[in-house]
């Protein structure tokens, strides 16, 4: 649920801080007052494109800040966990989102950067906007075929049936690879064989020139290590004034101390195990000095391999690891064009396979999506009668198409709003005002209560549009009833579905210092009757007006 809304420099609104609460939450006010800016800012908290127009004149930069009430389930425990954000146990999460001057933007959730990717990951658990556009996209049949999926709880198939899709056209193109001109592959055959040939002949090891690249260092610099080892053994160990004879007299001297003093045992033990690790140090200079030989000969050897591996690299790859990897992919290449028809005859096998596997898949989904079809019909039937609309006859079109990676079904919304009319295409439903209504029991027939636990804010921007009178109420009313399971916040123009909030919330512009600024304040029960009267009535409300108010708030309160 979404607790409380902070806007700063968005649009034309300065500052507003709402509060918003359970139930019906209902925004009103003039055209042009800024009402959908609330859904708008909203909507950037759950990770919609941010762009510079949204900063208000003069400023650096907006910034929009939601308090939601959160029940943490598993998947969102995961997902906070993945991200970095320590939150367990809380009731509440801050979500914030800044918008610059030049239109790039910032996103934190618990004060934790995140992307705007993640947002939209995370906006399932926080709310759902129902706006204006998306009336339009319900035109689209692939968020029709989606909206299907999503009630038929298909989402698990779905993601098989696109793998397995995948997989099978994947198959296809290395066959269509594979019959490619005869010409050229026996061209590239010799390219191949080439270039394998060459490479074998060096025989490339990983790592090996970074080794030889050591070893040439060190037998170029023979003498000079020759002399710096003995200088140090010297010192070391072998000379009069070296580190372990002073040492050795240091213990004795300590020996003598410890006689009469035992508080100092720890010391001297600290220098019996210097000691031991100084004589160590000795002896591996010691057996150094004795392997280290000059070796023209190998030197030459090191320097010839160096200069083979540096051809291969300078031809093949960047390092000996990406060589041996071309070298490897060339064999493979030989190995298809020589064994063509064998490679031909697996992998028409695997396709085979792949096709019996994903159309197995693809007719589960469409039996699925069958089955929800009729549900989902009926479901919606049901609520466009509560909607004012009991004759509209709604049916879902589910007929063969192509493969796919979302199946081999066509999916299409058919409508007719009047008894006797044919079904026809949701795109072709003339009224606005009728696919505001066909759009609201959608969204309440997909999720309904059960469902919407999960998204406990819906938001509806105008989906009143178009409607009036007896409609208008039934809209009222159906919001209303979705208020009692879940938290809605709704912009409406129309005093009938006004009537029926629980919280009311009034949008007007004000002159502040010179400026026009958008303000959101929520009313009281005599306002809320005068902003309805307003409603009704216009600029010049009415004692008739006032009276009207009342009566569709206490309608609204019965309802």
């Amino acid at each position: 649920m979404l607790l409380e809304l902070i806007v700063e420099n968005y649009a034309v609104v300065e500052q507003a801080r709402i509060r918003f609460q359970e139930g019906l939450n209902i925004l009103t006010g003039e055209t042009g007052s800024g009402k959908s800016i609330v859904v708008d800012s909203l909507s950037l908290l759950l990770g919609a494109r941010a762009s510079a127009e949204m900063v208000r004149s003069g400023e650096t930069r907006a910034r929009v800040s939601g308090i939601f009430a959160i029940h943490e389930t598993p998947e969102i425990e995961a997902l906070l966990e993945q991200a970095g954000i320590e939150h367990s146990g809380e009731d509440e999460l801050i979500v914030e989102r800044e918008v610059g001057a030049n239109g790039k933007s910032r996103a934190f959730v618990a004060n934790h950067p995140v992307t705007t990717a993640f947002l939209r990951q995370l906006a399932p658990a926080l709310g759902d906007i129902h706006g204006q556009n998306e009336q339009q996209l319900l035109f689209a049949p692939q968020l029709q075929r989606h909206l299907l999926d999503e009630y038929a709880r298909a989402t698990e198939v779905c993601d098989a049936v696109g793998k397995a899709f995948a997989e099978w056209r994947e198959i296809g193109q290395r066959l269509e690879e594979l019959s490619r001109n005869e010409q050229e592959k026996l061209r590239l055959l010799d390219l191949w064989s080439f270039q394998k040939k060459e490479i074998d002949a060096v025989q490339p090891k990983a790592g090996e020139d970074a080794e030889l690249e050591t070893e040439r260092k060190i037998l170029q610099n023979v003498t000079r290590l020759q002399e710096s080892a003995n200088a140090a053994f010297g010192l070391l160990y072998e000379s009069p004034e070296s580190a372990s004879t002073q040492l050795r007299h240091a213990l004795k001297r300590m020996d003598e101390l410890l006689r009469i003093d035992p508080t100092l045992e720890e010391a001297a033990a600290s220098l019996r195990q210097a000691g031991v690790q100084l004589d160590e140090a000795a002896y591996t200079l010691r057996d150094y000095l004795g392997k280290l030989e000059g070796d023209p000969a190998r030197l030459e050897d090191v320097e010839s391999r160096l200069a083979a591996l540096d051809r291969l690299k300078r031809k093949y790859g960047h390092t000996l690891e990406e060589v041996i990897a071309f070298r490897d992919e060339a064999a493979q290449r030989i190995d298809e064009v020589e064994n063509a028809s064998e490679h031909r005859a697996a992998l028409e096998k695997q396709q085979k396979e792949a096709a019996e596997k994903y159309e197995k898949l693809a007719k589960e989904l469409s039996r699925m999506r069958k089955a929800a079809a009729v549900s989902l019909a009926k479901h919606v039937e049901d609520e466009l009668k509560s909607l004012a609309m009991g004759g509209t006859r709604f049916q879902i079109g589910v007929t063969d198409g192509e493969w796919t990676a979302a199946g081999m079904d066509e999916v299409v919304f058919l409508v007719s709003p009047n008894r006797g009319e044919e079904l026809k295409p949701l795109q072709k439903i003339a009224s606005g005002g009728e696919l505001s209504r066909i759009a609201l029991g959608l969204k309440t027939a997909i999720g309904g209560a059960d469902q919407h636990a999960g998204i406990p804010t819906l938001v509806f921007d105008e989906v009143d549009a178009g409607v009036g009178g007896a409609a208008a109420a039934a809209v009222g009313k159906r919001l209303k009833a979705l208020s009692r399971a879940n938290q809605v916040i709704c912009v409406t123009h129309l005093a009938q579905i006004a009537g029926f909030a629980d919280h009311h919330y009034a949008v007007s512009k004000r002159e502040k210092k010179g400026r026009i600024a958008t303000q959101i304040e929520e009313l009281g029960r005599e306002e809320r009757a005068r902003e309805i009267g307003r409603m009704l009535s216009g600029e010049q409300v009415t004692a008739e007006a006032l009276q009207q108010a009342e009566q569709l708030i206490q309608a609204g309160m019965n309802g």
